[in-house]
């Protein structure tokens, strides 16, 4: 899964490298969190959306309360009902320079990032959709994990390369499905002593995948 990932490069760069324009007013962090606006490549734009499709939920009333943000989409679960419809029409590139999982004893865990070596800035696939509760959001697509990262989660995010973003945006339903394979080249591993939970107000939990 990935509920913490990391962007180092500015607006413009990253809009640069995957060949769009950035609008304007694109404002995020260097550490990006569920429910945080980070940026999306959508619509022949970068832009800026939050964090995690809205899950609705309710008490043991059954009174409304805030909605979860659901940052990530099994790639087995994509044709079903809650990802169908913006898997089929809503495709999108998630720009990261890595991605962080907890690793260690439970309430003692740290943070230990992973990337690609010799990339700052890598493509993930996405889905977005608009929301009546956060305006337009993004999910991470999750595919089998790494072998690199097999003593720590055996899930990860569904990095594309150049030559596959064109048809995860363009291509059918079925040439999209067909990417959703694990990464097959080397991953940089970076272990660190930072506590998992360590990262003030939107530090990262550990949800279970949907």
């Amino acid at each position: 899964m990935c509920n913490l990932y990391r962007m180092t490069k500015g607006t413009q760069e990253v809009a640069k490298l995957f060949a769009v324009e950035a609008r304007q007013g694109i404002n995020v962090a260097a550490e990006l969190y569920p429910g945080f606006p980070g940026m999306v490549v959508a619509e022949g734009q970068l832009r800026a959306m939050h964090w995690g499709f809205p899950l609705a939920l309710k008490g043991r009333q059954g009174q409304a309360l805030k909605p979860k943000p659901v940052t990530n989409a099994r790639e087995d679960k994509l044709l079903t009902g809650f990802w169908r419809e913006s898997f089929v029409q809503r495709r999108c590139l998630v720009p990261v320079s890595q991605w962080a999982e907890a690793e260690g004893e439970k309430g003692r865990m740290t943070r230990t990032w992973y990337g690609l070596p010799d990339e700052d800035v890598f493509a993930v696939a996405g889905l977005w959709r608009r929301s009546a509760e956060w305006g337009d959001v993004y999910s991470i697509v999750m595919v089998d994990g790494h072998p690199r990262m097999a003593e720590v989660h055996d899930r990860m995010p569904l990095i594309l390369s150049r030559a596959a973003q064109h048809y995860w945006l363009e291509g059918s339903p079925e040439d999209a499905l067909a990417l959703c394979r694990t990464w097959e080249d080397d991953l940089t591993v970076e272990r660190t002593s930072e506590r998992w939970a360590g990262g003030g107000p939107g530090a990262p939990s550990q949800p279970e995948l949907f």
